[in-house]
């Protein structure tokens, strides 16, 4: 197996006295899909956020391809130590957010070239070719030169997603990419997210759509009160939950 693009090992996470994630260990090995399940409060998202140094975290060693995070501090202080190590791994981990944090004030081009350009400082011609390719890839080619005001939920969801692949990162981490959308405008992100996953991109997904984990993940992880419940293939985990808690959160999420 190729070296894993995210690792962590035995995490913990605490705001204050509330302790969020509880030593957890997760890989995102080379072109596969991991997909975090599990109730809100498990952690999930605070899990995303600490693999992309959003947060820090307390304890433990997050890994990026194969080079692990340099911490100063301890406990509540600690922070990474070194800025520049900081900023590689954040710009090669792109996040799509549940809401999509478009610039109100910029094209959907414009939107995404900002960040590469600005950023990595990459040719604007260049990066405007890459951009517009992406946008036809999740499917709103033709929304170039309209604001994010102009679109449906759905579609500025797929522009913050030609934004992150804009980035040409090693892994794409998604947080609820699909939660603020109606059903109807949740398939069109589905497929784009479908798409990427075939085309055998590393991806980091927190969702609540179970059927989406279902059918775009290599490795399932289901998070209950900080800790790892339970994980597995997709098949196994949805098909023959082992725990009393898995049982009854798919009961309840999933519909008969």
């Amino acid at each position: 197996m190729n070296q894993p693009v995210i690792e962590i090992r035995d995490l913990h996470k605490a705001y204050g006295a509330l302790e969020v994630l509880k030593g957890v260990n997760i890989t995102a090995p080379q072109g596969h899909v991991v997909s975090l399940i599990g109730s809100s409060g498990s952690g999930k998202s605070t899990l995303l956020r600490c693999a992309n140094l959003l947060e820090d975290s307390q304890q433990g060693d997050v890994v990026f391809c194969g080079e692990p995070v340099i911490w100063k501090g301890e406990g509540l202080n600690r922070k990474p130590a070194d800025k520049a190590q900081m900023i590689r791994i954040r710009t090669n981990l792109s996040m799509v957010f549940q809401q999509f944090n478009l610039w109100s004030h910029m094209t959907i081009l414009q939107n995404v070239m900002e960040a590469p350009v600005t950023v990595l400082g990459r040719d604007k011609a260049e990066v405007e070719e890459k951009a517009r390719g992406y946008l036809a890839k999740v499917g709103i080619g033709d929304k170039c030169d309209v604001y994010p005001a102009q679109l449906s939920g759905g579609q500025q969801q797929r522009a913050a997603i030609a934004r992150a692949l804009c980035m040409e990162p090693k892994a794409l981490l998604f947080d609820e990419p699909t939660s603020a959308l109606d059903p109807e405008l949740e398939q069109e992100v589905v497929k784009v997210i479908k798409a990427l996953a075939e085309e055998g991109r590393t991806m980091l997904i927190v969702t609540h759509d179970m059927r989406m984990a279902h059918d775009v993940s290599d490795h399932v992880v289901f998070l209950h009160q900080g800790k790892i419940e339970e994980e597995g293939a997709p098949a196994e985990l949805f098909g023959n939950p082992k725990t009393d808690r898995l049982r009854g959160f798919l009961s309840a999420t999933v519909p008969a």
